[in-house]
């Protein structure tokens, strides 16, 4: 489910999505927001180019609307569910967790956005 050669590999970890060995970003923290969306022209092992047109990239804001409403939606499965939370209280959770995981749902929208376009080669990944 979650080895090397599949789609939710590269989306999760952030690797190239033809060879799966290099991370696409700079920085591997998402949390250095200046960072954040600072990526590698080419991958090191494969030089696939990740930038395949200018403003590629603009079509990930379709992806990060249903992943952030799915990231909501936890957050009000658990605030209300397990936590028998008010209903302010539950909206407060929403909130916050929108917040707090803005940018781990910008670059997983730009993994997804990118894994749409791009298939994993075996033959580039590293013996």
């Amino acid at each position: 489910m979650f080895k090397k050669g599949t789609k939710l590999y590269s989306i999760l970890t952030g690797t190239c999505p033809k060879c799966h060995e290099e991370s696409m970003f700079k920085n591997k923290n998402p949390y250095i927001l200046s960072e954040a969306l600072s990526m590698h022209e080419h991958c090191s092992n494969c030089k696939t180019k990740y930038k395949i047109e200018p403003s590629f990239f603009y079509g990930s804001m379709y992806v990060s609307y249903p992943v952030g409403i799915a990231f909501a939606t936890v957050a009000f499965v658990i605030s209300f569910f397990v936590f028998n939370a008010s209903i302010h209280i539950v909206f407060t959770s929403i909130i916050a967790t929108l917040i707090v995981c803005m940018p781990i749902i910008l670059r997983l929208s730009r993994n997804i956005w990118i894994n749409f376009f791009m298939h994993y080669d075996k033959s580039l990944a590293k013996k």
